[in-house]
């Protein structure tokens, strides 16, 4: 099980289509299915809706991912997993599959992440339910519990989102062939 995880608009999406690409690794990823919930039951008209979908979200994805365990060798789970929250169904799935997982951590400039959450706010083919919508000024701050890795054991790798997207996938690869590679729990 490979974590990617980090605050919104760290680069998770994009390096999780890079990896599924690349691996062969299939992918299950929070926005998509926040994003057919609020296909289906419409956009939220607060903040507090737009986490209840997210919380949504997530279980949905926990459910997914304990099926899709069974039955693949390994498995991108992507989102903007909550340290102190999300660890327990983590925990569960890892000890019912037996699996090793590895953490990824997104990170990016906060003037970067700014800039990229402000472009979503415009963005027409984005769902208007983002939570991001809510925020007055979107800030890098507003959504400082997702920033960190969680209290779960296996490898822990940091991603940087930024400008260099293709130097710090180049070495994040390296990193990761090495940890698949010696089929140990830490990097």
């Amino acid at each position: 099980m490979i974590l990617v995880t980090g605050a919104p608009a760290s680069g998770k999406s994009t390096l999780v289509a890079r990896l599924a690409a690349d691996y062969g690794w299939c992918c299950c990823c929070k926005d998509e299915i926040k994003e057919l919930l609020l296909d289906s039951l419409g956009a939220p008209a607060d903040a507090h809706g737009s986490r209840r979908l997210s919380d949504a979200s997530f279980a949905l994805m926990f459910l997914f991912a304990d099926r899709l365990l069974r039955a693949l060798p390994a498995l991108l789970l992507e989102g903007n997993f909550r340290p102190g929250e999300h660890e327990g169904p983590l925990r569960q799935l890892c000890a019912a599959e037996r699996c090793v997982s590895v953490q990824l951590l997104c990170v990016a400039d906060p003037a970067l992440r700014e800039a990229r959450l402000r472009a979503r706010a415009s963005d027409p083919s984005r769902h208007s339910g983002h939570g991001n919508r809510f925020l007055d000024a979107p800030s890098p701050g507003n959504d400082l519990a997702a920033s960190g890795y969680l209290a779960l054991p296996g490898a822990r790798l940091q991603f940087d989102g930024g400008t260099d997207f293709d130097g710090a996938y180049a070495q994040l690869r390296r990193q990761l062939d090495h940890w698949l590679s010696s089929g140990s729990t830490s990097a």
